[in-house]
């Protein structure tokens, strides 16, 4: 760990070290609100254009692994600052 003093003498906190940590949480973040987006968008459509529950169930499907994938991530991110 490397740490800096300034002029006064007095020592400065280290730096924190990005292991790519906030990145990751980020994308997990837009990936579960665009997720909600999307889902809520292909139901209202779907619902106003008489698709068939195949479709809607397809985007159901969608969302669900979207949220998965988010939810595995986040996991990943708990562990890594954890450990």
């Amino acid at each position: 760990m490397v740490t800096a003093t300034t002029r006064a003498g007095r020592m400065k906190a280290p730096a924190p070290q990005d292991d790519g940590s906030a990145r990751q949480a980020r994308k997990a973040g837009l990936v579960m609100a665009l997720t909600m987006v999307l889902w809520m968008g292909v139901q209202v459509v779907g619902g106003e254009m008489g698709w068939p529950a195949k479709y809607t169930l397809l985007a159901d499907l969608a969302a669900l692994a979207g949220f998965i994938w988010a939810l595995a991530v986040t996991y990943q991110i708990w562990r890594k600052r954890r450990g």
